[in-house]
């Protein structure tokens, strides 16, 4: 292998613009080549972007000049080219969710751990560096007791964004809807920092889109520490509101709006605290796509594909491996099985 990752893009819809654009900026990734079962599009992506387009995944996969691939198509679509993808000796970054169901995601995830090549999902919200001090304040147990986590979503998406991409807003492909798709990057910060769920109680609807999945979830969870929590997602919201993350204990609590902390208080401060508060507060240019996808910057995506290409020529793991991955999907079917039997779902009894 070279100094650099020459990574690969499968799927060349909306969210491969990210992909190449972030990568181009990374110092030790280059793009070399993408793959779409619709042939036209990937002609077209190859076209703007100075690469080739391969007429199949498997003549991609075959190619030396490809160490890696990034998985950019619909999320119902991420199992079969991941594990293609394991088995010709690639390493593979895939789009959020790593995929719909925990039976898919698992497979995947065997089949990288079989052919040692690395796994990693893209959640680039833990990117942010306001990530760290939450951490490492639930570490030193200056919350104390932890008692109440919430994750909040109220996005906005028109009706136009589902019509113009037929698998959004579906089971099949998209794994349901607002919940899966717009809210699983909250859902992945609450679940690094409340810990595991146990048991979840919620609701669903369809409220105001032609789509056959949610626009609208709330769920209530009981966490494996006793902890309890809200989640709230939703595309009905308008015009659109910077997700919220907000961990509260009995020393202390902390909220974050998109990538920056808007609360840092605890009862018992120290002489950090204050600069911590500044510096997370800061803009660092990770926008979220609260109001439109188009709307999200690159910089978190760069951010973990660099990561990512570190983790593949230093031997390392990656910021967010394909197990870690798997949590926000576990805590996200149970919330949909729980709405859809309208009884309470405990996690690891298969109920």
């Amino acid at each position: 292998m070279t100094d650099c990752v020459r990574l690969a893009i499968v799927g060349t819809g909306m969210i491969a613009e990210w992909h190449a654009g972030a990568i181009r900026q990374c110092e030790c990734a280059r793009l070399a080549a993408c793959y779409d079962a619709v042939g036209d599009r990937a002609e077209g992506f190859a076209k703007k972007h100075g690469i080739d387009a391969a007429p199949s995944l498997d003549v991609l996969l075959a190619r030396r000049d490809v160490d890696a691939i990034a998985i950019a198509t619909p999320s119902g679509a991420h199992m079969e080219p991941t594990v293609a993808a394991a088995q010709a000796g690639k390493h593979v970054l895939c789009e959020k969710p790593l995929e719909i169901t925990l039976e898919r995601a698992d497979r995947m995830i065997q089949a990288c751990e079989e052919n040692h090549v690395t796994l990693a999902c893209v959640f680039q919200g833990r990117t942010g560096k306001a990530i760290r001090p939450i951490q490492r304040a639930l570490a030193d147990g200056r919350f104390g007791r932890l008692t109440i986590a919430d994750a909040q979503v109220k996005w906005y998406r028109d009706q136009a964004y589902y019509d113009r991409v037929g698998w959004r807003g579906t089971w099949n492909m998209d794994g349901g809807g607002a919940l899966m798709n717009q809210g699983i990057h909250t859902i992945d910060l609450l679940r690094l920092f409340a810990g595991p769920p146990k048991i979840v109680q919620a609701f669903m609807g369809t409220l105001t889109h032609r789509i056959e999945a949610d626009d609208a979830v709330v769920a209530c969870i009981q966490f494996a520490n006793g902890a309890l929590g809200t989640v709230v997602a939703s595309t009905t919201c308008a015009p659109g509101f910077p997700r919220r993350v907000e961990i509260s204990g009995e020393r202390g609590s902390v909220a974050l709006e998109d990538n920056q902390i808007v609360r840092w208080s605890f009862l018992d401060p120290t002489a950090e605290d204050e600069r911590i508060l500044r510096e997370g507060a800061a803009d660092e240019g990770l926008k979220g796509g609260s109001t439109a996808a188009e709307a999200i910057s690159l910089e978190g995506h760069r951010r973990q594909i660099e990561d990512f290409a570190r983790a593949i020529l230093e031997g390392k793991e990656p910021l967010i491996p394909g197990r870690e991955g798997r949590h926000a999907v576990e805590l996200i079917c149970g919330i949909y099985q729980a709405a859809r039997t309208g009884r309470p779902y405990v996690f690891g009894s298969g109920a």
